[in-house]
């Protein structure tokens, strides 16, 4: 064997080696290092503020609201704040027959004179009008295809610290299909490595559709109004709260954990992970080498199985139940159970995912996200 050859097998092998020493790292420290931010109940609960955007959401605002009503929280101490961000559906009228069965509850209809006004992201702008208005000592975000727990806000206020400004709870993937049953390991896998990033004190992002943040943090850090134009406005706001000299949390809780929709179809499926991919790229270079390992994995196992198979094969065998138990440690502190059949199969999910997401990245034409097209 040449040395150029030896070499790039030593390289490889390095490259390779990276990713299950990574979830062995995050193994132990989800073990040994977890941090469970829930306290005890404040013996006087602080009035909060449920903020929602919608937009063309009719099929799904029932299910959430339903899970509203069933909020285990003094009504008199929750206002509900909802926008109808220019729906062309029934949202509107959903939200306005909600709206009118209780004091509670406000309804803002974003039109020509306030539609991306306060910013151009239309979800970033909606949330900025009702930013303006809202009255709670913490403001808690979900998005209108999801269904939250009944102590869900509950466990929020428990968990938020002196100088917490942002809280994160964790979102599952509610699945429909097999499609559906890798996006919730996707899901498990992102939330997860950042709930280890989180307590270990890195730089992490917002959970825009489970995400609490204290008044004060808003105020004093400009709010929505203050963020530069994106399309991750989650992972925005909390740059900038943390900026701002506030704490970003993460709680993996039962009780902070929110179920969402799948994407039902490829397209929609890239179309999210390509606008998510434009906020990884303002990311921290510690950040991107370490989601980078994810892509180099794949071509080092590449050319190891060409070399030797055997010695691939058991590279990424390794890999891959290293990283499947971390899934089911991360997701048991939810009180959730994820299945051996998928986390086995999920490397496929996500190298095909990883791989035609990178091309629809640099494919020339916009992104389409809620009814609107970005560049």
């Amino acid at each position: 064997m040449e040395d150029s050859d030896t070499t790039i097998i030593f390289f490889a092998i390095i490259l390779a080696g990276l990713l299950p020493v990574q979830y062995v790292i995050l193994l132990l420290r989800a073990k040994l290092f977890w941090v469970n931010f829930s306290s005890a109940t404040p013996k006087v609960l602080p009035k909060v503020s449920v903020l929602i955007s919608s937009r063309n959401e009719e099929k799904t605002l029932p299910s959430l609201l339903a899970s509203l009503e069933k909020l285990q929280y003094p009504q008199e101490k929750i206002e509900f704040l909802l926008a109808d961000d220019e729906s062309t559906d029934q949202t509107n009228m959903i939200l306005e027959k909600w709206c009118a069965q209780e004091g509670n509850r406000q309804l803002f209809v974003l039109d020509t004179q306030t539609v991306r006004k306060a910013h151009l992201n239309g979800k970033a702008n909606a949330l900025a009008w009702m930013g303006e208005k809202a009255q709670g000592d913490y403001l808690f975000f979900t998005d209108s295809d999801c269904q939250v727990n009944p102590n869900w806000i509950l466990e929020g206020v428990q968990s938020m610290g002196k100088n917490t400004g942002v809280l994160n709870g964790v979102t599952e993937v509610v699945p429909q299909s097999l499609l559906g049953e890798f996006q919730k390991l996707d899901w498990w896998n992102t939330l997860g490595i950042i709930k280890i990033v989180s307590d270990w004190g890195g730089h992490t992002t917002g959970l825009g559709n489970n995400m609490v943040i204290s008044r004060e943090a808003y105020l004093t850090s400009g709010g929505f109004p203050g963020i530069p134009p994106t399309l991750t406005e989650d992972l925005e706001i909390a740059r900038l709260i943390k900026d701002s000299g506030y704490e970003v949390h993460q709680q993996v809780s039962p009780n902070m954990l929110v179920f969402t929709k799948e994407e039902n179809s490829w397209k929609g499926l890239l179309s999210q992970r390509t606008r998510w991919m434009k906020g990884v790229l303002t990311l921290p270079l510690g950040w991107k080498l370490a989601l980078g390992t994810h892509l180099l994995f794949f071509i080092a196992i590449t050319y190891l199985f060409v070399q030797n198979i055997a010695f691939g094969l058991s590279i990424w065998v390794v890999k891959i139940l290293l990283q499947s138990l971390f899934l089911i440690q991360v997701s048991k502190r939810a009180g959730r159970r994820l299945f051996w059949a998928w986390l086995l199969l999920y490397d496929f999910y996500y190298l095909l995912a990883s791989t035609l997401t990178i091309l629809y990245y640099f494919w020339p034409s916009k992104i389409t996200w809620k009814s609107r097209q970005y560049p």
